[in-house]
């Protein structure tokens, strides 16, 4: 009778042990970071930076974290040289720390982020179903995040230096650019550019059609800002 009892107990505080873990377990709802699962479908044309959060928050909502506000990590330019009406993406995302939707932290603040200790790679910058995004070597190649942004996180001076931002974020035919960074940290070179997360190369032209041949499909990086 006792034998049984102490099994019974035993296996009633297993249970209550795999419970506790079970809901210990990260998930999307708990996440703070993920790159778009898909874009507007428009290349470059996202909107606006208002668009493009809204495109953030709309997927965040579907993988059960709306809770939080997001934040599409952009930088804008200015219209022309020394005007300061432009936007820094650094600026734009929050204090961290950023969790993925498996838990799993790509940086705990701001400066982290944008220096050689981010863990922001392929392996950690999921999509918002935690999914892992196609790299450089996998067809379609997706590894080209839409960010307009220097290696720093700040925006591209304005006029008369070239569009680095797709007209701000509005542009969907075959003029202009926008800067892209690469979240798989992978390029035809091992150099700082071509491993940049935020700041690889221009895009051919600001259309789905230009946006692709270089590798990307119009995703871009969301953060939760709080």
């Amino acid at each position: 009778m006792q034998k049984r009892m102490a099994m019974a107990w035993l296996a009633a505080a297993g249970l209550v042990i795999l419970a506790g873990c079970a809901g210990m377990q990260p998930g999307p709802k708990e996440m703070t970071f993920f790159i778009t699962s898909t874009g507007p479908g428009k290349g470059g044309d996202l909107g606006g930076l208002e668009g493009a959060d809204r495109h953030c928050q709309s997927l965040a909502q579907s993988a059960g974290a709306g809770d939080r506000t997001w934040r599409a990590y952009l930088s804008t330019q200015a219209p022309k040289l020394a005007d300061p009406n432009f936007v820094n993406a650094r600026d734009r995302i929050g204090n961290g720390p950023w969790q993925n939707a498996k838990g799993v932290i790509v940086a705990y603040n701001v400066p982290e982020l944008h220096s050689a200790s981010s863990n922001l790679t392929k392996q950690t910058a999921l999509d918002e179903k935690g999914q892992i995004v196609n790299g450089r070597t996998e067809p379609p190649n997706k590894h080209d995040m839409l960010t307009g942004s220097r290696p720093d996180g700040t925006a591209f001076p304005g006029a008369p230096f070239a569009d680095m931002t797709c007209g701000n974020w509005t542009k969907s035919g075959p003029d202009g650019s926008a800067m892209t960074g690469h979240h798989d940290r992978a390029g035809p070179l091992d150099t700082p550019w071509a491993t940049s997360w935020n700041s690889a190369h221009p895009t051919l032209g600001c259309s789905q059609e230009k946006v692709r041949p270089t590798g990307g499909d119009g995703l871009f990086y969301c953060f939760a800002a709080k």
